[in-house]
């Protein structure tokens, strides 16, 4: 296995550059699909390498349920790696999947919650809550629940006619980009890898970037997407948005998105000019990716050849 198992948990450090470089090149449809493929590559990478640094460490305890050959001398001197290692890794590996089990299950919750409010409501068009606190998001559903466009009172009584239409078309592209899979996708990587939390906030912000410009891109007027997006984000203020739920008045960079819609219409690239930072940049996120997947593909095989010949027939 070598130094082969270990490398995916610190090459998501590769993947840095470009969270900070890609939208400075790219349309935020590109960044938001780039940025959520390297995590999950990335993040899959890591948790199965730790996975086989478990199995390591799960043979050295007395009581295991593993054949006895995994803990012999000459198997623990092919994989030579201090004892601590393994029990590290299994404390590791427990935290990552309880963070993962957790967030999947908030977002479900939210989402059922979510869908259950609006019992009784007209089927068609948005679901309009009576609530004066303003906000407005993107409900995906799945089965009985069909996907819906949630706004409150609160928050179409604070914009003008024209900024309603830029917020439902907003909500709209959510749902039709299916952006909730990239959001839940990167919570998840980042829960496998710390490393990776960059990158999820990245594809939050990227994502909020890809349905403003396809929001202005269909009521036809940039500056209108703007002053939307800037009063929506005021008077709902900071937080407030669900886990994994894409929302309207979201806090983060609101000056950058307003800033961005003021300016040209993005390039349609999905990948940056090669002789640029953001190309370079890229360029090495995919040799890191790349890497992390041949590393722990190597170590997959090296151990399970190994523990092969250790286990009698």
């Amino acid at each position: 296995m070598g130094v082969f198992v270990f490398l995916p948990l610190v090459l998501p450090l590769t993947s840095l550059p470009i969270v900070r470089l890609a939208e400075q090149h790219l349309h935020p449809r590109g960044t938001t699909r780039l940025l959520t493929a390297l995590g999950i590559v990335l993040a899959l990478c890591s948790t199965v390498c730790l996975a086989l640094l478990v199995v390591v460490g799960t043979a050295q305890l007395p009581g295991n349920p593993l054949p006895d050959g995994w803990a012999d001398p000459e198997v623990r001197a092919v994989v030579p790696y201090p004892d601590w290692t393994g029990t590290t890794a299994i404390a590791a590996l427990t935290v990552v999947l309880g963070a993962s089990a957790r967030d999947l299950r908030r977002h479900r919750r939210v989402r059922t919650r979510a869908h259950r409010a609006l019992a009784g409501l007209p089927p068609e068009g948005p679901a309009v809550l009576p609530d004066p606190a303003p906000y407005a998001y993107a409900l995906p559903g799945t089965g009985p629940h069909r996907d819906r466009v949630v706004v409150s009172t609160g928050m179409l009584g604070a914009l003008a006619e024209d900024e309603r239409g830029a917020l439902l078309a907003h909500e709209r592209a959510h749902l039709a980009g299916r952006h909730h899979r990239h959001l839940l996708a990167a919570r998840l990587a980042a829960c496998a890898n710390p490393l990776l939390r960059p990158l999820r906030e990245a594809v939050a912000y990227n994502a909020e970037r890809w349905a403003d410009e396809d929001a202005a891109r269909e009521i036809g007027d940039r500056r209108v997407t703007a002053r939307a997006v800037a009063k929506a984000a005021l008077v709902a203020g900071e937080g407030g948005r669900a886990p994994g739920i894409a929302a309207f008045a979201a806090g983060g960079p609101v000056p950058r998105r307003v800033a961005a819609l003021l300016g040209p219409v993005p390039p349609s690239r999905s990948w940056p000019p090669a002789a640029s930072p953001a190309g370079i940049a890229a360029f090495l996120a995919a040799a890191g990716t790349t890497v992390s997947a041949v590393s722990s593909l190597n170590a997959t095989m090296a151990l399970f050849l190994v523990l092969k010949a250790a286990t009698p027939l």
